[in-house]
């Protein structure tokens, strides 16, 4: 009986020391995590934005086209440039407000990024990125078109947002007995 006891108390000592380890492992993974959520920035389209709303406090990319004919700007009382401009992936559209210079690459018709906060109505964004190059279009972008019908990479290239005259898909024309359109 006497041999058994040592080896037992030493069994007990690793339990306690490997669960020690464990726990402190443990919390390290929980702090990273908690650390890490905070930072995270998701990017939505402005369909995923309508669809579901992120927190008003939350942080988010919005990419789309900026939709022809919908950028105005002004100064603001402390001659601040002030921007604003309507953002769409083809299914929603989001208004953008700016205070800032935009980017020498920022054009009506073209792809953009804004980073910012959602209220529920407008988007206020803390920075925009243009897009750098013709062919650049955000994936969630083209993948929203495709599912709104406006584009099928097969034949060729995104349209061109000062073409998209609503925001839904557009309904076959109206056709008479014979079955040409009228």
């Amino acid at each position: 009986m006497a041999a058994s006891l040592p080896f037992t108390r030493r069994k007990a000592g690793r339990f306690w020391i490997i669960l020690a380890c464990l726990l402190c492992l443990g919390s390290a993974v929980g702090l990273v995590l908690n650390a890490l959520s905070s930072t995270i920035v998701f990017f939505m389209a402005p369909s995923q934005v309508v669809a579901h709303p992120p927190a008003p406090a939350q942080t988010i990319r919005l990419g789309g086209m900026v939709v022809a004919g919908s950028l105005h700007t002004d100064k603001t009382a402390n001659n601040t440039p002030e921007a604003r401009f309507d953002v769409t992936d083809g299914q929603a559209a989001i208004t953008v407000q700016y205070r800032g210079i935009l980017p020498d690459l920022f054009r009506e018709g073209q792809s953009v990024v804004a980073l910012g906060r959602y209220d529920g109505h407008d988007f206020t964004a803390s920075e925009v990125l243009a897009k750098h190059d013709e062919t650049y279009m955000p994936k969630e972008v083209a993948d929203a078109l495709q599912k709104s019908g406006r584009w099928d990479p097969r034949f060729g290239p995104p349209p061109d947002a000062a073409s998209w005259n609503s925001m839904t898909t557009p309904h076959p024309a109206p056709q008479n007995k014979q079955g040409a359109a009228e």
